[in-house]
């Protein structure tokens, strides 16, 4: 669809989501969960704000939710640690910032931006970006915080198993959002703690600016979730980006096609796409993915399974 104001939308992960491996109560709380994170974009949006502050207001209630695998609620290291990675993009200027490996910030979104608009560079990672964080004075939590049961019991599953990541059911995931501003200016940002048992200072897709970040005014916003090191291959962002500004080739068709690329390679997992012209695709090719949309023409769909929105 089209709309010629405002769009948002955001992402919970996607992945083995369906009705029957879902309690009513968790799936009453994803949906509130992304319901809060949609309303503080659109308000963004809706007052007239940037593209850049929507993304980052919805990003930022997803990583406090523990329902999702970003902030709070992480997934673990192998010595049961969070380690989290953001990334932020800004389609008017195609500066970004990201960061990898952060350890004790509270929101690994909001430091993205910081490295974005208060340092030279792009990409901070580990010890350097914990001390950045510090030093601008980001709030900071012990990482305990960032820890839940639920985490712990999949990582313990895993090592019980002898496995390795990505032999853990992908529930929950990454999160994300895209958006375009009444001045048509688009945005996104990512925000993950990564897949159960990472070890060795493993970074996935989401905080690869190109990977599983993108936005450029010209075309179109994208953030992805998934199986990282096939959206890393495959540069999935930049990828349905440049199919639409180079090619012209539609969004959906761009995203279908870049997805259907990733899934040859072995890899699983879906994207949100804003267009410049006011177009909203999303696509996954799992069996479900936690997402939700809204516009200025008073579109609002919060979706969890593959038969909905």
């Amino acid at each position: 669809m089209t709309n010629p104001d405002w769009t948002l939308m955001i992402h919970g992960g996607a992945g083995a989501i369906e009705r029957s491996r879902t309690s009513p109560e968790t799936e009453a709380a994803v949906r509130a969960a992304l319901g809060r994170a949609l309303d503080a974009g659109a308000d963004v949006l809706s007052a007239g704000g940037a593209a850049l502050d929507a993304v980052e207001a919805a990003v930022r209630v997803l990583e406090d939710d523990p329902h999702f695998n970003a902030g709070r609620g992480s997934a673990l290291t192998r010595e049961g640690t969070a380690e989290l990675d953001a990334a932020i993009m800004d389609g008017a200027t195609r500066r970004a910032g990201a960061v990898a490996r952060v350890s004790f910030t509270r929101s690994p979104v909001a430091l993205a931006r910081a490295v974005m608009e208060q340092s030279p560079h792009v990409f901070l990672a580990g010890i350097g970006a914990d001390a950045f964080s510090r030093e601008i004075g980001a709030e900071q939590v012990d990482n305990g915080w960032f820890v839940i049961e639920e985490r712990r019991r999949q990582l313990a599953e895993l090592l019980a198993r002898g496995a390795d990541a990505f032999d853990v059911d992908m529930k929950y995931g990454t999160v994300g959002a895209v958006a375009r501003d009444r001045s048509g200016r688009l945005a996104a940002a990512t925000s993950t703690g990564g897949v159960t048992g990472k070890r060795w200072g493993r970074i996935g897709d989401s905080p690869v600016v190109g990977a599983g970040t993108w936005a450029d005014d010209r075309s179109c916003a994208v953030s992805c979730t998934g199986a990282g090191e096939f959206f890393l291959r495959v540069g999935t962002a930049h990828e349905i980006e440049a199919r639409v500004r180079l090619a012209g080739t539609g969004i959906a068709e761009a995203t279908a096609a870049v997805l259907a690329e990733v899934k040859a390679l072995g890899g699983t997992g879906g994207v949100i796409v804003a267009g410049a012209d006011g177009t909203m695709v999303w696509d996954f090719t799992t069996s479900g993915m936690h997402r939700a949309r809204a516009s200025a023409g008073g579109e609002r769909v919060v979706a969890m399974y593959g038969d909905e929105g």
